[in-house]
């Protein structure tokens, strides 16, 4: 109730005058979104408008509500897009994704180790040249806003040139990006090889010129363990001390051969995750990609200290990873995000991933409901990066980034969608059957930043 009421307000101040409102865009469609976590809310989590109006200023929410109750508040001077026969939803939020990797993806036949020495690091080389790393990430960023996604927490290269080139671009499109150059001074290609000392300094200046600037934030990001000695493992939790507000990315537990050679190189750890407590590299802004393996006593590490599992299920059935559990964590108050970690990942679509998170799910006799995916993959999302004050649902004052969905993109989804007859089940059709070709529109800011009639 509060919301509406909070909601009518700013609409009606908004109608006092025709300038206002001239600033106003008011977008008309099917609106859905969510207000909390449907494990705990239940049915209140989720609002759903058949006929929904979205309002914007100025690249913020004013609002979201029946077409009907916003509709008389406006003016001739607002602007209407009518996207009826369409379903607004915020933007998805990946939590994890490789820019470099996109141009190998779908490599074939390996699992993670070998994967990375054949394909992953030589494609990496080519990132210490800024002029291709930026035309890389232009591909890079359109991919994201085709399939939807308007927020990512992103990994570049050792290379500040590839991170520069990836935050650049970022700015250029104002889209909220977590990202960080790569640490990685062992068990790398020596043209790949950074160390301590010059991996500590190269993250300082980057989070110096990056962090906190418009949308942009940073993420310290120690590749591995494997690949990072003690003292690079030492250098990022400093960096982490000295800027509380950044973030930390890396990979844990993702494949049983890495979980035993990590025990190799770190005897005196209690296990994988110890590794990154051990150095101050667990906490509420510390994002872990996989962690499939991890034991009980791990589970309930991270959530003591509010580190976030990233769900990765695309890469971890391309890659013979494993499965990922997924209510094991969320019982245990794990915050978790869905990752498509491409390359491995082999689809930059939220909605292809969720596709293979439910199979997943189901290979462990359990079930993830659509509306549980796509809360993971907006409000859940946001709240897992800890940014859901700023995005992840349409509540008033958050940025305006959403994406304009066609239930009816392909015949066989068309067919399915008619013979729907409830909210949950459009969307578990949603989470099954599409992919890209649904994606009508991808808003960042409250501005069209893709439009798949001008593709």
């Amino acid at each position: 109730m509060r919301f509406f009421l909070v909601l009518t307000k700013i609409v009606a101040a908004l109608a006092l005058t025709g300038q206002a409102q001239a600033k106003v865009k008011a977008f008309r469609g099917e609106i859905v979104h969510f207000v909390a976590d449907p494990r705990t809310a239940g049915d209140l989590a989720m609002q759903h408008f058949a006929d929904g109006l979205l309002l914007v200023d100025d690249g913020k929410v004013v609002g979201a509500g029946h077409y009907q109750d916003l509709a008389k508040d406006l003016t001739k001077a607002t602007t209407v897009v009518d996207y009826r026969g369409r379903l607004l939803m915020p933007g998805f939020i990946d939590t994890h994704v490789h820019f470099p990797q996109t141009e190998m993806i779908a490599a074939y036949g390996e699992q993670l180790l070998q994967w990375l020495n054949n394909y992953t690091f030589p494609t990496e080389r080519k990132y210490k040249d800024y002029a291709y790393a930026r035309g890389q990430a232009k591909f890079f960023f359109d991919e994201l806003l085709r399939n939807g996604t308007t927020t990512a927490l992103i990994f570049a290269t050792v290379h500040k040139e590839s991170t520069d080139a990836l935050f650049d671009e970022a700015a250029a499109r104002a889209m909220r990006v977590i990202a960080g150059k790569v640490m990685m001074d062992r068990n790398a290609p020596d043209y790949l090889i950074d160390t301590a000392k010059s991996s500590y300094d190269d993250s300082k200046a980057l989070i110096e010129k990056w962090h906190g600037k418009g949308r942009l934030l940073y993420a310290v990001t120690p590749r591995f363990a494997p690949t990072s000695t003690p003292d690079q493992l030492a250098a990022a939790g400093r960096l982490l001390k000295e800027y509380p507000t950044v973030y930390m990315q890396t990979h844990l537990s993702e494949n049983q051969a890495e979980v035993a050679w990590v025990k190799e190189l770190f005897p005196e750890r209690k296990g994988y995750l110890d590794v990154y407590d051990h150095y101050g590299l667990t906490g509420s802004r510390s994002v872990f990609a996989h962690s499939i393996y991890l034991e009980d006593t791990e589970i309930k590490r991270m959530a003591a200290t509010q580190s976030v599992a990233s769900f990765c299920p695309t890469s971890n059935l391309f890659l013979g990873s494993g499965l990922f559990k997924l209510y094991p964590m969320l019982d245990a108050n794990v915050r978790v995000g869905i990752g498509t970690d491409v390359g491995a990942g082999t689809s930059f679509s939220i909605l292809q991933t969720l596709n293979e998170a439910y199979k997943i799910v189901q290979l462990q006799k359990q079930k993830l409901s659509a509306i549980q995916g796509f809360y993971l993959a907006t409000l859940g999302g946001a709240k897992a990066l800890s940014i859901d004050d700023k995005i992840g649902n349409f509540v008033p004052g958050k940025e305006a980034d959403f994406v304009v969905i066609d239930p009816t993109a392909t015949a066989l989804g068309k067919m399915r969608h008619e013979n729907s007859k409830t909210m949950a089940e459009k969307l578990f059709v949603l989470m099954t059957l599409a992919d890209d070709r649904y994606v009508q529109a991808t808003y960042v800011n409250g501005t069209l930043a893709y439009d798949a009639a001008k593709k």
